[in-house]
């Protein structure tokens, strides 16, 4: 009834703004047409409110409401028929992980040698 309409729904949309996190799907979108759509244009409009924290808390893949914001352009849209634009994107996308998987591990280690640190000064 409603609610499994409602929860299948969200589940679709949930995995669909998800799959703009893939420069090589944008591609693919663009290359069929659908960016020159302007159903699809609003739909992705309409797809915004991911942005909210109540929905975004949902998201495995949070670059994908960066894509979705770029993808509000019309320039951006027209850029993606491009291969190597979509290219381009993927590899900064590697890069970004990357450089945020290196921070995050130097920061843990601070964090647990201050931790430690703050143990043994207790004692």
């Amino acid at each position: 009834s409603d609610d499994t309409g409602n929860r299948l729904r969200f589940q679709l949309e949930l995995e669909f703004v998800q799959c703009l996190a893939n420069p090589n799907y944008l591609n693919f979108l663009a290359q069929r047409g659908y960016f020159k759509d302007k159903a699809f244009v609003n739909y992705l409009k309409y797809l915004l409110y991911w942005k909210e924290p109540e929905y975004a808390k949902y998201l495995k893949y949070p670059q994908c409401l960066h894509m979705l914001e770029l993808l509000q352009y019309e320039h951006f849209r027209k850029e993606l028929v491009n291969a190597q634009c979509a290219k381009f994107i993927d590899e900064q996308q590697i890069l970004h992980w990357q450089h945020y998987s290196r921070k995050r591990m130097r920061l843990q280690q601070a964090l647990a040698e201050q931790q430690q640190q703050n143990t043994t000064s207790v004692k």
